[in-house]
This record gives C-alpha cells, sequence and structure tokens, in this order.
C-alpha cells in the first residue's frame, strides 16, 4: 500500500499547509537583518599587548589600523582653524539668525581681527563672555587668524578667579553680563583692559573703563592687517577654563591641530548614510565656550551646513538657565534655520524627549502593547527604522505631536554630556528610531573620547549601570589605571580611572599657567569599566 492510501487531504488542508509553510520561511528569511555586522560590534576596541602592573592595556579604536597613525585633519587642506571656513564653498548657509556666504564670513574674520589688532598686541590676550552666537565664531577665527590668544570659560563662576590669575589685555562681552564683568573687574582690581560691547553701549556702566562698540572695532580693519607671526597647525590660540564635578577649576591649552583633530572625530561619528552634508542643519546643546563645543560648530562650518545652539548653551545669563527638555529642543525653531536634521543633545534632552514620545504613542491604547512589542524585536535584531507599520500607525503620530516637522527631518542624534542610563537609550530608540550615538566628552578635548558605532543597538549586560559609550575616538588612545591586577588575570572586565591622550586633546595647565609635557596622559577624574568587546562604560566621577 502506498502512503496515499493512508493520507487523505483536501484543498483546505492543501491550503493551510501553504499558509503555515509560507509564514515559517517569511518569518525566518525575511526577518530584519542588522544594520551593521556583529563582528564589527564584537570587537570595537584594539587592547596593546602589553599593560603595566595596575593598568589596563592601552585602548584604541580598531578602525584605526595596524599603522597606529591618528587622523588629525578632516582635509589635506585644512591645517588650521580658519580653513575650516572653505573658499571654494560660495552657497549661503544660516547661522543662528544671519544667512551668511563663507567669502563674507571670512571678509568680517579678516575685518575684526585688523581691527582688534589695532587695539592690543599679537602676544596679548582676549577673554571672551560671550554667549553663543555669529560674534563667538567671529571673534574666535579673527583672533587665531592674529595669533592673538583667546581664554573661554565654562562657567561664569571662574571669572573672579581667572582675572586673579590671568588678568586678559581685553574683554569681549555684551550688555547682558556687562554689570557683572564690572562688578568682577572691580573686585580683581583689573582696571587695564580694553573693553569690546558686541551690542550697543551703555553709558551708566563702566564710564572709566576704555570701551569700543562690537561694529566701531570690525570698520576699522577694512584694510586687512596682516599678523606679524602667521599661525601654525601645533601653535597653541586658545586657553579654555572648566570646573571639574568637585568644583576644581582646570585650564587646558588647546592649539590648531587640537580642533582639526575634534572635528575629524566628529565627522567619524557618522557613516556614509548619514553623513554630515551642506543639506544639513545642526542644532548643538553644547556652548561654544567648551572646546567640545566649538569644534561641533566648526565641523558644521567645514561642510557647509547651518548652525544654531540651544537657549540652554548660555553661560552669561541674569536669570535661571532653561531646563534641559523638549521645549529647550523646540526653541532652535525660532531661528530662521531650515529644520534641524542632525541634534547634538544631553542625557536629559533625550530622556525628556523619549519620555513625551513614549506618553504621545501610549494614548493608542489597543495598538501600542503590539507596536511596542514589534519595535522591541526588531532592535534586538539589530534593526531600526522610522518607516515601519509601527510607525505610520502609533510611532509616528507620537513624534510629529511632540517635535512637529522636526519629527521628519532629523535623521540622528549624539549624546554627550552626561551618564544616560540603559533603559532611557532603549527607549529612546525605540521612540524615535534613528540613530543614536552615545558618546563622552571631557573639558580637555575638542572631540568626544569615546563614542559608540551609529547602529549599535545592542543591550549590553549591566542594567543598573550607564549605558556604554562604546569605543575610543578613532584619535585617541585610553588607558585605566588602579585597577586590580588579580581580578583582571582572572579574566574580569577592568575598572579603574581614566587616562587618554592623544591630537584632539589639549595640553593641561597648572595653576600657575605652566604648560605640561605635550602629549602626556590626560586624568579626566572619572572610573570606567572596559568590556570584552572593547567598549567602555564610564562609571562617574571619582
Amino acid at each position: 500500500m502506498t502512503i496515499s492510501d493512508y493520507l487523505v487531504t483536501d484543498d483546505l488542508t492543501v491550503l493551510l499547509g501553504f499558509i503555515g509553510v509560507s509564514v515559517f520561511l517569511l518569518q525566518n528569511l525575511y526577518k530584519p537583518q542588522p544594520l551593521v555586522h556583529p563582528i564589527l560590534l564584537g570587537r570595537q576596541s584594539d587592547a596593546g599587548r602589553v599593560r603595566h602592573s595596575g593598568e589596563s592595556a592601552v585602548y584604541r579604536n580598531y578602525g584605526t589600523g595596524l599603522m597606529g597613525r591618528f587622523p588629525v585633519r578632516p582635509d589635506k587642506d585644512v591645517d588650521i582653524v580658519t580653513d575650516f571656513v572653505k573658499p571654494d564653498f560660495d552657497a549661503p548657509r544660516t547661522l543662528w539668525s544671519t544667512k551668511i556666504t563663507n567669502a563674507q564670513l571670512k571678509a568680517r574674520v579678516s575685518a575684526f581681527g585688523s581691527g582688534i589688532a589695532q587695539l592690543v598686541p599679537e602676544d596679548s590676550t582676549v577673554l571672551i563672555l560671550l554667549n553663543d552666537c555669529i560674534e563667538f565664531v567671529i571673534t574666535d577665527l579673527a583672533l587665531s587668524e592674529q595669533s592673538i590668544a583667546s581664554i573661554t570659560l565654562s562657567s561664569p563662576r571662574l571669572l573672579a578667579r581667572v582675572l586673579e590669575m590671568h588678568p586678559p589685555n581685553a574683554i569681549i562681552t555684551d550688555n547682558t553680563y556687562l554689570p557683572h564683568v564690572h562688578k568682577a573687574t572691580h573686585d580683581a582690581h583689573q582696571h587695564d583692559y580694553e573693553l569690546i560691547v558686541v551690542d550697543w553701549l551703555r553709558p551708566d556702566l563702566l564710564d572709566t573703563i576704555k570701551r569700543h562698540a562690537w561694529s566701531r572695532v570690525e570698520s576699522w580693519g577694512k584694510v586687512p592687517q596682516t599678523p606679524k607671526n602667521a599661525p601654525q597647525a601645533g601653535s597653541a590660540y586658545t586657553v579654555s577654563f572648566f570646573e571639574t564635578p568637585s568644583g576644581e577649576m582646570r585650564c587646558v591649552q588647546l592649539s590648531h591641530e587640537n580642533f582639526t583633530s575634534g572635528v575629524t572625530a566628529i565627522k567619524a561619528l557618522f557613516p556614509a548614510a548619514i553623513n554630515i552634508s551642506t543639506l544639513d542643519t545642526i542644532v548643538s546643546s553644547h556652548s561654544l565656550s567648551t572646546p567640545y563645543g566649538r569644534a561641533i560648530a566648526y565641523a558644521a562650518l567645514f561642510e557647509g551646513a547651518s548652525f544654531a545652539t540651544l537657549p540652554s548653551t548660555g553661560v552669561f545669563r541674569d536669570g535661571d538657565a532653561p531646563a534641559l527638555d523638549v521645549a529647550d529642543i523646540l526653541s532652535a525653531t525660532k531661528f530662521p534655520i531650515p529644520s534641524p536634521t542632525i541634534l547634538f543633545l544631553k542625557p536629559e534632552h533625550v530622556q525628556s524627549l523619549a519620555s513625551s514620545v513614549m506618553d504621545r504613542a501610549k494614548k493608542s491604547f489597543f495598538m501600542f502593547p503590539l507596536a511596542w512589542r514589534h519595535k522591541f524585536a526588531s532592535l534586538t535584531e539589530g534593526f531600526v527604522t522610522k518607516d515601519s507599520l509601527w510607525d505610520r500607525t502609533v510611532f509616528g503620530k507620537a513624534r510629529e505631536d511632540v517635535l512637529g516637522k522636526m519629527a521628519d527631518t532629523v535623521k540622528a542624534v549624539v549624546i554627550s554630556g552626561g551618564l544616560l542610563p540603559s533603559d532611557t537609550l532603549v527607549s529612546a530608540r525605540l521612540a524615535l528610531s534613528i540613530p543614536l550615538i552615545n558618546t563622552h566628552t571631557h573639558g580637555s578635548a575638542a572631540g568626544p573620547l569615546f563614542a559608540t558605532h551609529a547602529f549599535d543597538l545592542q543591550m549590553l549586560p549591566g542594567a543598573d549601570e550607564p549605558a556604554h559609550v562604546g569605543a575610543p575616538s578613532v584619535n585617541v588612545e585610553v588607558k585605566l589605571v588602579g585597577v586590580n591586577d588579580n581580578v583582571v588575570e582572572k579574566g574580569a572586565d577592568p575598572i579603574g580611572k581614566i587616562l587618554v591622550r592623544g591630537p584632539s586633546v589639549g595640553n593641561m595647565l597648572s595653576a600657575d599657567g605652566e604648560a605640561g609635557e605635550k602629549n602626556a596622559w590626560v586624568h579626566t577624574g572619572e572610573m570606567a569599566r572596559v568590556m570584552t568587546n572593547g567598549a567602555f562604560k564610564v562609571l562617574g566621577s571619582m
């Protein structure tokens, strides 16, 4: 007897069998593919073969290559910071509220530089007490072009100490902070300096100080003045003061190469699919008074993108700082810039944004649990998109309700400026459905120290710890000191204090202004754990 004698089938049985086989094949063959190969995420850092007692091995980005040459320039023609403004790019772009071409920007930089060179000698120092604006960019580029050192502060609390220890030859500020400058300089008995005020002069303040209007200084420089010593890539041009979490003041000296390396590291954050171009609009939550914030602005200048910063970046203000929330992000739309495409946000911004989108999505009572489950399943497979069925029915509308037009244009978010909880990172990926690049920065470096791959969607163990920040940046070396040798030799993850060095890391200065050894290891004052795949978790300050 044949098998057919024992099996009785009809059309319905055949149809159900065909459907079952089709569902099985679709489930296994058409499952979303990871956006990045798992091998690349399994070995993110290249660890040195030798380590000293009490230290970890030296880690560097695995993509650096066997030659060990760190990239220091985004382009062969970029040697100093003024080279970021490419002369061959003639299309206008919007910086904050000003639509300007590169030729116009270079002309203003040259004019202000020549004008301020008539007020102070070449070996002078100029203290920049400005919130983020186009005048800040012009000032910084103009001073660097004239080989005049600039000083920036990451906090107004540092002003009195800086005036006492490093009195400048000139101060550039605006009317918002003018009364505070008057009081601080009076308390420090600092009177012999030039004062340049960006907006209109107030006759009731600083009557005894030599003061000049910004526009007047710029008009003095209509005839270009060539500096006696042309800036070089390795020459220092700015000094940045910043505070540690414990309130200690630290000082770093940065060269042109530090900033070209910082821009190179920022560009390396983005794969080709989401690379920065002239069509982009970058919005940053990092002040230009910090090296990293300035490097973000210079990356936008170099790529010809529009640029603006959020109100929360204002260092010098009369009232309280704005909250780091969705309202702060949406305030970027008040500038006449194209809708933002790349956001450099702080963890608090991302937490507020993810929470707001999720709260809106949960209003779809019946669809939300199903949509969340399918989105989460794709995330565990290493795949995320904002064009899925669940985005069209649930998450897309929620994002539009929270972000408006920005929901369609934003293509990437870079997170830095603090520690992000692991659960928040997962929630944000589900809510925004775009690449989220988690980075770690420090006041001593113009570029990120660590950065995750844009398509790294791994959920690594350690839920009670902050989200991992990936491997060292493309031009940074990292090691941990104070590690337990016995624990490491048993195969456990090294935990210790973070030390970094590289071309994007500046030269730390002592309290009396003495420069240390170049390319020396810099203590960040933080603890970290390096995992088996070479990704780091920053655990907090010491």
